[in-house]
């Protein structure tokens, strides 16, 4: 009687009955009118974030709920149609900070700034390994439920020196013409004709495109 007071349909109720009972409380049971922006959902066995989402109403069939989904341990972005009222799954996440340590032939390691444990992530996890720092802070998205990483976010903005450049010509700050510049990480930047070698400049991460000089 507990599983039928909770199941909201028929689906959910397959679901709980197939379903170890130590592993009920684990999973969190929602529906089509609970999906959100940003919404971690496990479909087909990967894992997906929610990028935007939206509902098909007409007069003469049942409301559809509309979705774009991004892989989080995949990369491919998808979009996926359901029933209104369809039965969905979120995953529980919780987002921890952790700091860059170093790169080996196992992968990227990073430490929690909090208890200090190490986990080491496949670069595939990672939004913008281009730009990593010793020392980095970054964002962790952890599964709760298997307490692995998902994935790794750098921070928005960084701030980062040009070790190689051309450079630039008098005369160029007003000029929207950009030229190739390597900074400290490695990674290749396009920046103005003013940014020369030496300048520290700041960057979007998830862009990779130059936003301003930074001045001492």
């Amino acid at each position: 009687m507990y599983y039928l007071k909770k199941c909201k349909n028929w689906k959910q109720l397959i679901f709980y009955l197939v379903l170890p009972p130590e592993r009920v409380n684990s999973i969190i049971m929602a529906n089509t009118s609970d999906i959100s922006r940003g919404m971690i959902l496990k479909l087909d066995g990967s894992l997906y974030t929610v990028v935007e989402f939206g509902e098909n109403k007409t007069a003469r069939a049942a409301a559809k709920v509309w979705a774009r989904l991004k892989g989080v341990d995949n990369n491919r972005t998808i979009e996926k149609t359901w029933n209104s009222g369809d039965s969905i799954f979120p995953i529980r996440v919780e987002r921890k900070d952790y700091q860059y340590l170093y790169k080996d032939e196992s992968g990227y390691s990073f430490m929690d700034s909090e208890t200090f444990e190490q986990i080491t992530v496949s670069e595939n996890l990672i939004d913008a390994p281009q730009f990593l720092v010793d020392g980095q802070q970054v964002s962790v998205l952890m599964n709760t439920e298997t307490e692995l990483p998902m994935s790794v976010e750098l921070p928005d903005k960084i701030i980062s020196k040009v070790t190689y450049s051309e450079p630039g010509l008098r005369g160029d700050t007003a000029t929207r013409t950009l030229k190739q510049a390597t900074v400290e990480t490695g990674a290749t930047v396009m920046v103005p004709l003013f940014v020369n070698e030496g300048d520290v400049i700041r960057i979007n991460t998830k862009t990779g495109e130059y936003v301003e000089r930074v001045k001492d």
